[in-house]
């Protein structure tokens, strides 16, 4: 396992078993999002070098560092495991789908401005973009390497943080009003 340290620049790699420190990776950059792919890589967004990295989990080792262009400020990111496809969303208003193997993009679509978090379900094959401007955008997947936007999904300002509950299918995004903390709950 991995905690990602955006201030050291850095992740340390922590051993399950023990809980004790198994070695730190230098990533080059401010870490932001993670993804594994349950084959012995994590995948990491470096928001502040436009870069995601692909990390040997095994070696401790960055083996590639891909140019997330035309996409600046990679700030999220999912995966679909079965397809070997990284979702990065990018503060430069867009969604980049990359190739986890070769790092090769893919295409890009458009998402709201300040995209905070991505997710993905592999069984209605949605992508979810949720932005700080109060909206979510979902993309469908309709293969491996075509993707179109359905709709755009008004929520709250500042309702960006997210997260998907796989079984429901339902997200779930947090913000906070005039000093309330609110959870919003979107589903079909």
């Amino acid at each position: 396992m991995f905690a990602f340290n955006g201030g050291g620049n850095s992740a340390t790699a922590i051993d399950a078993a023990t809980n004790k420190v198994a070695g730190t990776v230098d990533l080059g950059g401010g870490p932001e999002f993670a993804a594994a792919d349950g084959k012995g890589y994590v995948f990491n967004n470096l928001e502040d070098e436009n870069l995601v990295l692909k990390i040997n989990s095994r070696d401790l080792k960055v083996e590639q560092r891909w140019p997330t262009a035309p996409c600046s400020s990679p700030s999220s990111m999912a995966m679909d495991r079965a397809n070997r496809r990284l979702f990065v969303g990018c503060r430069s208003k867009v969604m980049v789908v990359l190739d986890a193997d070769s790092g090769k993009v893919i295409t890009t679509l458009p998402i709201g401005d300040h995209v905070d978090a991505t997710a993905y379900d592999p069984e209605t094959k949605l992508i979810f973009n949720s932005n700080g401007e109060g909206t979510v955008t979902v993309i469908r997947q309709e293969s491996a390497d075509k993707y179109s936007v359905v709709e755009t999904v008004k929520t709250l300002p500042r309702a960006k943080t997210m997260a998907l509950d796989p079984k429901t299918h339902q997200l779930f995004l947090s913000t906070a009003e005039n000093g309330q903390f609110e959870v919003l709950v979107v589903g079909k």
